[in-house]
This record gives structure tokens, C-alpha cells and sequence, in this order.
């Protein structure tokens, strides 16, 4: 089965299915966008309050990333508008970031899309004027 969810904020598209260990597997569609995006792998630590309300810190690994935000692979369960803290391990820059899109939990965790309170395109490392300026929608992964 195909689902297909936009994030509130317009960041992207999930067009997601059912794989064999019962987690969704994604990839997503062009969509107007405010900054190029890139299957960026890495890790990173977030902090925060789950869905249980009880606070937390863990690390956890980048899917898809942008200038404004990205896709995570997280183990806590963590609600619509939730505030997170994201650091980034190599550079100890923090993000402060909301919640805007809940994937299904899966046995690896759960997807969750983040926007950044501002537009931080430097935090992961990558150059997003770049990938605008070669009208890639999407760069291959590191």
C-alpha cells in the first residue's frame, strides 16, 4: 500500500510502503520547496520530550535533510509541535526545531520530519546553494 503524507510546513512529500520488517519505506516526491534537499546520512543527538511526556536524549540518524529542517530515524515516539534540541556531533552546533510530521513506529524507530525555528543551511554540513544552483532536487547520498 502507497501512502503519501506533505508536512504542514511544505518541506516534502512521503510517499511511503509497508516494507518486509513492517516499517514504512519512504522516498519523496518533488514538491515547491524553500531550499534544495539531500539523502544526507548522519548522526546526530536530539533531545526533547517524547510522547510519554518524559524527557529524553538520543542519537539518531538523518534520512533526508534541508536547509530548514530534515527527516529523522528516532527511537522515542514524539507528538506534532514538539520542541526538539538537535546537536551536531562534529560541530556541537544545536538546532532548535518543531516537530512536523509523525511516521509510523516501526522495529528501527520512527520518522520524524523537523523544521528549524530559523533556516540553519550550514548545520549539516552540506552546501544547499549548490544543489539549488544545479536545480538538484535531490543530491545522492553521502
Amino acid at each position: 500500500m502507497l501512502v503519501g503524507h506533505t508536512c504542514p510546513a511544505g518541506q516534502f512529500t512521503v510517499f511511503a510502503e509497508e516494507a518486509d520488517d513492517g516499517c514504512m519505506s519512504g522516498t519523496t516526491s518533488p514538491t515547491h520547496r524553500r531550499s534544495g534537499r539531500a539523502f544526507h546520512k548522519m548522526r546526530l543527538q536530539a533531545q526533547g520530550r517524547a510522547h510519554n511526556g518524559k524527557k529524553f536524549k538520543e542519537s539518531c540518524e538523518t534520512v533526508v535533510v534541508n536547509a530548514h529542517g530534515g527527516l529523522l530515524m528516532m527511537k522515542h515516539e514524539i507528538d506534532n509541535g514538539e520542541m526538539l534540541v538537535l546537536t551536531n556531533p562534529e560541530t556541537l552546533e544545536e538546532q532548535e526545531c518543531r516537530v512536523v510530521y509523525q511516521g509510523e513506529p516501526c522495529e528501527r524507530g520512527q520518522r520524524i520530519g523537523v523544521e528549524f525555528l530559523t533556516p540553519a543551511p550550514r548545520f549539516w554540513g552540506l552546501e544547499f546553494s549548490e544543489l539549488a544552483a544545479r536545480g538538484d532536487e535531490a543530491a545522492a547520498v553521502h
